[in-house]
């Protein structure tokens, strides 16, 4: 990206945003947050098909012999895994949408808006082509090699699609041209992933739209142990990019004279944006709206723009917003399953809707 001097004016409104008084992370605010997540994990263990009593959740959760032993299976082979998939997906994709809003400095900017996603939908879609199918029975089938290739399909599509941004960042100043651009690369690998479907049979076609509405439900403890380590790793690098974050509220100019590596955060920023996209896309589906409305929720609650504050915030708020949409998505006390991403629409279109008008002047956070 060209590193042009900034105006005054550019320049005093981050200024503003990141020199503000950032209160101390307070251990209470992290503790309480930790314990609603607990809770709200033991509800989803809990609560679906077949309602199981906390008391026995815990007991199974312990290594203990619940009251009826059908119930250790269904907790431990079906929920327990489903519950942990919602947790980093939810805490991956909400890093992955904050570390886009701070790199981009736009408010609109998340892995699924800029076509990141949809770059991971074509590597998978290549893969389906490829191989033949693409459900998670299909994936447990293929072993640990085919999990891994899933999943280095889907961050390959995600790195291209933010190299070519990347690429126009260079050439475009403003923000939301850029923004416009990552549309349109969306649609251009949308386009593309329709064109391998025309040519494929229908079974794989509607395994790949079932795929398309995303789930937390199919991820096995075979996939987890993949899938595991990667988001982790990307969330352990987004907690060491707190400072460069930080910088790059103040423009990249004033960033790079206060010694801050621009080609290197850059490259940090879009290889963990890409591999925690990739990866969640590639096991759950693509998830959108989670990455834009979970960082702009946690700006807004916890009235603060430190990214030392910020990361560790969105990945608790990100998991939790991922818990709530798995347990309305299963439809508690039924047999039914809801689209992931009907549900996750419904609950971030009204957040990112209630942000903007609560805080008409969001844009002077990132200075786009």
């Amino acid at each position: 990206m060209a590193q042009q001097p900034e105006s005054p004016e550019s320049r005093s409104a981050p200024l503003s945003a990141a020199g503000a008084s950032m209160p101390a992370l307070k251990p209470v605010l992290i503790v309480a947050l930790l314990a609603v997540l607990v809770a709200m994990l033991l509800i989803t263990l809990a609560v679906g098909s077949v309602t199981i009593p906390l008391e026995d959740v815990v007991r199974i959760l312990l290594g203990q012999e619940p009251a009826r032993a059908s119930w250790t299976r269904i907790v431990l082979d079906f929920r327990l895994p489903q519950a942990i998939t919602a947790i980093l997906a939810g805490a991956g994709l909400g890093i992955a949408g904050l570390l886009m809003q701070t790199f981009f400095r736009n408010p609109l900017a998340d892995p699924f808006v800029l076509g990141v996603s949809s770059g991971a939908s074509l590597g998978v879609a290549l893969v389906v082509l490829t191989i033949g199918s693409v459900t998670t029975s299909f994936l447990a089938g293929l072993g640990l090699m085919g999990d891994l290739a899933l999943a280095v399909a889907a961050s390959a599509g995600a790195t291209a699609v933010l190299v070519i941004v990347l690429f126009a960042a260079r050439r475009i100043a403003s923000g939301m041209s850029l923004l416009v651009l990552g549309l349109l690369f969306g649609y251009l690998t949308s386009a593309a992933v329709s064109l391998l479907l025309y040519f494929s049979i229908p079974e794989r076609i509607q395994a790949y739209i079932t795929w398309t509405f995303g789930s937390f439900t199919g991820v096995t403890w075979g996939q987890l142990i993949v899938m595991g380590p990667i988001v982790v790793g990307g969330l352990f690098a987004a907690f060491l990019l707190g400072k460069p974050l930080n910088a790059l509220l103040l423009g990249e100019s004033y960033a790079f004279s206060m010694g801050l590596h621009l080609m290197r955060t850059r490259f940090a920023i879009l290889i963990t944006t890409a591999l925690l996209a990739g990866t969640i896309t590639a096991f759950c589906g693509p998830i959108g709206f989670i990455g834009i409305a979970v960082p702009h929720l946690c700006r807004s609650l916890f009235n603060t723009a430190d990214h030392h504050q910020l990361v560790p915030l969105t990945i608790l708020v990100g998991a939790l917003v991922a818990l709530v949409a798995a347990f309305v998505a299963s439809v508690p006390g039924s047999t039914i399953v809801l689209p992931l991403n009907a549900v996750t629409s419904l609950i971030g279109a009204p957040v990112v809707i209630w942000v903007v008008l609560r805080r008409q002047n969001i844009k002077e956070s990132f200075s786009s």
